[in-house]
């Protein structure tokens, strides 16, 4: 029996006011794979994508198994974060892995959705784009996390599952591994 897929997606806001942030961002993800790899019966199920966002989104890691090793997010000097541009690229990429999962018979959980930001969105759009995402069939579980001086009204509508802020003493690393074992012993397919 093929065992089920956990799709996760970490989207991470690498904009100019997030520069002095992205080593935290790297050392989480660093953190979670180590969470990971100490328990390989799951390990297997769980896969990771990761997008960068400043004026435009770009995904730096397809969705691959867990361990293998992640892409160095890297901060990019633009001004702008542009949440309407990656909401929508997020859309059609899990779109895309689900689609290709089960036509491998794969059977897949519902995605989860782990966006971190100072929640400081410089489109005016974006909320149009999230309502896209999270109504499509496959909608992602929504976790937000905030490092910085955060927009909490922004990332509270963001975050509909959680909310985690690194200015509470929240390490990412605990914080996406805590949420991928939530989800992942919840029985949700998509």
């Amino acid at each position: 029996m093929v065992p089920d897929v956990l799709p996760c997606y970490l989207v991470c806001d690498v904009s100019l006011s997030m520069s002095g942030h992205i080593d935290e961002v790297n050392a989480g993800v660093r953190e979670f794979r180590g969470v990971v790899h100490a328990d390989r019966r799951p390990a297997a199920q769980v896969r990771l994508c990761v997008v960068v966002f400043a004026e435009s989104p770009t995904v730096v890691r397809p969705l691959l198994p867990a361990l293998d090793r992640a892409a160095v997010i890297r901060p990019r000097l633009e001004p702008g974060s542009d949440f309407g541009s990656a909401f929508t690229l997020v859309r059609t990429t899990i779109e895309s892995d689900v689609e290709d999962l089960k036509a491998q018979r794969i059977p897949v959980r519902r995605p989860v959705l782990f966006f971190v930001s100072d929640g400081r969105a410089t489109d005016q759009a974006w909320p149009a784009a999230l309502a896209r995402l999270t109504a499509t069939t496959s909608c992602p579980e929504m976790i937000a996390f905030g490092v910085g001086a955060v927009d909490q009204t922004a990332l509270d509508r963001i975050g509909t599952s959680r909310v985690f802020l690194g200015r509470d003493g929240v390490r990412l690393g605990v914080a996406l591994a805590s949420s991928v074992a939530r989800t992942a012993l919840r029985p949700e397919h998509v």
